[in-house]
């Protein structure tokens, strides 16, 4: 159903008329051309981009830290601490939002682009490190011990030999970091401001104020681009 639903989004925004009409009475660009020129839709897309990006560092590097410390540590408690880190994930999104903005305005940065990134972060750090201690799992460690035995440093066995076999699970996991990010509707809204909205929150404010053919576009535009993520990752 889901796929059907997208499917038909697609012709929707190829239409020529000023309305959303299934199948579409005339083809046209038009509303494609709309949303790359017009700065209400621009500026909320060229923010979303800028937080996914820096949330899919910031989640990526501190993730894979936290996943190759809970995967090699020995100490009684990490599955305590594995525990932990789930609970975002299975928390409501709408609780995760209010204590999200209740954190950040007493900070002064609702709205703000660190604002997001902290929140983001915070919400995509789970996906990451549960991916990449997935990865670092069926690594074999013999394999470090035997780098080590050869004349390496901890730091050089690191890099030579552990993030390489983790890379798979790292990239997945800044995938997933990214999207997140990016299709973060909930959290967005409560975490936003009129100046400062990202993309989510404008879909919303479109869909509830002018329901217009260009919201199919940027629609039809968000599932191209998670299925190329999907082809590229595969590949």
């Amino acid at each position: 159903t889901t796929l059907f639903r997208s499917v038909i989004v697609i012709p929707m925004s190829l239409t020529g008329s000023d309305y959303l009409e299934f199948p579409p009475s005339s083809l046209s660009l038009r509303w494609y051309r709309t949303y790359f020129t017009d700065h209400d839709w621009t500026d909320p897309t060229l923010l979303s981009l800028r937080i996914a990006t820096l949330v899919a560092l910031t989640a990526t590097i501190s993730g894979a830290m936290a996943s190759l410390a809970i995967a090699r540590s020995r100490l009684a408690g990490s599955n305590l601490v594995a525990a932990l880190i789930a609970a975002p994930m299975v928390t409501p999104a709408i609780i995760t939002a209010v204590a999200y903005y209740l954190f950040l305005s007493r900070l002064n940065l609702v709205g703000t682009t660190l604002g997001f990134v902290i929140a983001h972060t915070l919400m995509t750090l789970p996906m990451v490190i549960f991916t990449v201690l997935a990865t670092l799992q069926r690594i074999d460690p013999r394999l470090e011990v035997v780098a080590l035995s050869l004349g390496a440093s901890m730091r050089m066995s690191l890099w030579r030999v552990t993030l390489p076999l983790a890379l798979p699970g790292i990239l997945v996991g800044a995938a997933f970091a990214f999207i997140t990010s990016f299709d973060a509707a909930t959290v967005s809204f409560f975490v936003s401001t009129a100046s400062g909205k990202p993309l989510p929150k404008k879909l919303f404010e479109g869909i509830e104020w002018e329901l217009s053919p260009v919201i199919a576009a940027v629609s039809s535009l968000l599932t191209l681009i998670s299925l190329a993520l999907v082809v590229l990752l595969e590949l």
